[in-house]
């Protein structure tokens, strides 16, 4: 967190994945995340969780967010710092 690439992570439950991967039927446990940041932040946090990542594909999505409550919003902007700042 010392990069303020993101204002919140959730750490979810372990779940049970399976998927195919290089043709053959693949399963392993995963941790999802859900992390909150800004639009102009991402491609950083998506470049320093592919770095981290162990998998060579892993799973890294973003959804846009329709609303929210404001002051939350406000709280996510004020505590994420992209390189253009």
């Amino acid at each position: 967190m010392t990069e303020q690439l993101a204002a919140c992570v959730n750490i979810l439950a372990p779940c049970r994945s399976v998927y195919r991967w290089q043709g053959a039927v693949e399963q392993a446990e995963e941790i999802p995340l859900l992390i909150k940041t800004r639009a102009d932040a991402y491609p950083q946090l998506e470049a320093k969780l592919a770095a981290l990542h162990p998998y060579q594909v892993p799973e890294i999505v973003a959804l846009p967010l329709a609303q929210g409550l404001p002051s939350y919003l406000t709280w996510v902007s004020n505590s994420v710092v992209s390189s253009g700042e």
